[in-house]
């Protein structure tokens, strides 16, 4: 190998070969865009996207697509799906941007999206039993809020959830919270925050599908921006927080592992994202098709495997950096940039 040519990891997704697999052509009404889908496993085995769908006027709802086999036939269910109820402030410029949780307790998916009103984004939650008809919780967290994901079980107790929160002067940071009921949440921690340079998560970060249970902890997905000369750059990376205690990050990648390479992921109504909301566990309890957004315009499938994702974080990771004062390496002075209101 040259010496003036450095080695590069090995690739941990592998990108479907008919990607996009969705594009807004797919849909039986017009659309301007199609993206960011959250996603479940059906007990018949099929697999349920629940996309964001950009309407002409620039505002979102949540639409239901189903395939048998996760990959090809998808049908688009031009009925069923969570749209906004505009006689709902806080949804009156539209929904978007959703994750899907199967509580087991409930018997019942939890649906956490965006909701967008005329005071921001803010966090809603959704319980469904079959994605076509909801019970809306409402707003359970005020703007500027998004990224948010529940555990799947009561933890000590509480429900637990992964939320990001958006100060102009505490900067976009992960956070958890805690509620008794699913409507009332506190007890806010920071889990992971941004970065302070150059490094590739230094604008914000974001949870990006939910948790995913391991032996070893929860791993966790989450997206990284960095504000470069030509705008923001969305690239994905791993960390993983404590089975019992998940405020607690016991590794984070100081690498990321995902980023847009393709032109369907540079190019598009905004470049350069790659943004996963959802995956599903293939029948092994360790192969991984991860859903994604590319440039907020298409939808693509990825592969991995849990096992392979925990390996390179082992190896690439460490625990999180903190001061003498207890707080994260990278506090809220993270070089004041700029908070977009795009993911």
């Amino acid at each position: 190998m040259s010496p003036h040519k450095s080695a590069r990891h090995e690739p941990l997704f592998r990108r479907h070969p008919d990607n996009p697999i969705l594009t807004a052509e797919d849909w039986p009404y017009p659309c301007n865009a199609v993206f960011n889908p959250a996603v479940a496993r059906l007990d018949d085995g099929s697999t349920l996207l629940l996309c964001r769908v950009e309407d002409f006027r620039g505002q979102s709802h949540l639409c239901s697509v189903r395939s048998p086999n996760g990959t090809t036939d998808w049908f688009v269910d031009p009925v069923c799906g969570l749209l906004p109820d505009e006689d709902i402030p806080e949804e009156r410029y539209g929904i978007e941007d959703a994750r899907i949780t199967f509580l087991p307790e409930l018997k019942k998916w939890a649906v956490t999206y965006t909701s967008f009103g005329e005071a921001g984004p803010g966090l809603s939650l959704a319980l469904t039993r079959d994605f076509r008809s909801y019970e809306r919780i409402g707003q359970i967290l005020p703007p500027e809020n998004k990224d948010a994901a529940l555990f799947p079980e009561r933890i000590e107790g509480k429900w637990v959830m992964l939320h990001r929160p958006v100060s102009p002067f505490a900067g976009a940071h992960i956070w958890i919270a805690r509620s008794p009921d699913l409507r009332y949440w506190g007890d806010h921690q920071r889990v992971l925050m941004t970065r302070l340079g150059g490094w590739w998560d230094s604008g914000k970060v974001g949870l990006s599908p939910p948790p995913i249970e391991t032996p070893e902890g929860w791993l966790i997905l989450y997206h990284g921006v960095r504000y470069s000369a030509s705008g923001a750059i969305y690239r994905v990376g791993l960390a993983l927080l404590d089975l019992a205690q998940p405020e607690k990050c016991l590794l984070r990648g100081d690498e990321w592992v995902f980023g847009p390479e393709e032109p369907y992921e540079r190019n598009g109504d905004v470049e350069n994202v790659v943004f996963p909301c959802g995956y599903t566990v293939g029948e092994d309890g360790d192969s991984l098709n991860i859903y994604y957004g590319a440039a907020d315009t298409s939808v693509a499938l990825a592969t991995s495997s849990i096992s392979r994702l925990l390996s390179r974080l082992k190896e690439c990771g460490c625990p999180e950096r903190r001061s003498a004062h207890g707080e994260e390496r990278g506090d809220a002075a993270t070089e004041h940039a700029p908070i977009t209101a795009d993911e």
